[in-house]
């Protein structure tokens, strides 16, 4: 009998369960992968938003990644909230220790409340030391302004910001469009996928929906189980999408502020 393929999440837990691990494992599970879990931070939250986080030891964390790396045959890896530069750090050590390919950096730096979920010394080293190891980043439009630090308005600006996160590093670039206004010839919710050679659009349906939370989580997650099923990264990211607009075609009603996907 076959082994599971397994995957691994570093990331930051959800008390209200709709993003970070959460969210994750749910979407690793309906992949049909095997999810292992690095947890960097616990945080306090619910729809309404974050309230506290705690950066877990870093003694802790190096700890998780061993015990995880030593004993699962991990074929891809997604991260998510990593806190500061010191979780950089220790996840830098044993990704390029194991010879990781299949990173997958989802660039979580501040929740829909505005809280803090990446420091400014943490988005430094993101950005000069964990970028270089990335086979795909997948920031929406605040982070992608963020890590750039231009403005964001239009797809030919959604191109510059690309190309420039594709410098500092990443092998591929995915923008998620979600929060761009209507613009010519580009329809909301479109994505853009840049792999240092060409763009690729990937239009869905946009679905209006406030259950919202922890959507960036999903899809990225859903990303890395394809790339970890054997999938090219076009077709892992076309799948994906339709993951995530399948889900909040159906989303309910949870909490009293952004619910979570239903999944």
């Amino acid at each position: 009998m076959a082994g599971k393929i397994c995957v691994l999440s570093i990331a930051g837990s959800d008390s209200g369960g709709g993003a970070g691990i959460q969210s994750d494992l749910k979407t690793f599970k309906n992949h049909g992968v095997y999810g292992a879990t690095v947890i960097t931070s616990v945080t306090a939250q619910n729809t309404k938003g974050v309230k506290s986080s705690f950066e877990l030891p870093s003694k802790i964390i190096d700890g998780q990644l061993k015990c995880v790396f030593d004993d699962f045959n991990i074929k891809a890896v997604k991260t998510g909230m990593l806190s500061g530069p010191k979780v950089i750090d220790i996840i830098i050590k044993h990704l390029e220790r194991r010879r990781i390919k299949k990173l997958v950096v989802d660039p979580v730096i501040l929740s829909k409340n505005n809280y803090t979920m990446l420091s400014n010394p943490g988005i430094k080293a993101l950005r000069e030391k964990l970028l270089p190891l990335t086979y795909l980043l997948t920031p929406n439009i605040p982070e992608a302004e963020i890590l750039t630090g231009m403005s964001i308005e239009t797809a030919d600006d959604l191109e510059i910001a690309a190309v420039m996160l594709s410098d500092m590093g990443a092998r591929n670039v995915l923008i998620k469009g979600g929060h761009m206004k209507d613009a010519i010839g580009f329809p909301k919710g479109t994505d853009i996928l840049f792999d240092k050679k060409r763009f690729y659009m990937f239009n869905a349906d946009y679905v209006e929906s406030k259950n919202t939370h922890g959507i960036g989580c999903t899809l990225s997650a859903a990303i890395t189980s394809n790339l970890a099923l054997g999938n090219t990264l076009l077709d892992s990211v076309e799948s994906a999408k339709r993951y995530v607009s399948k889900l909040l075609k159906r989303s309910v009603k949870i909490g009293k502020g952004f619910n979570p996907v239903e999944q």
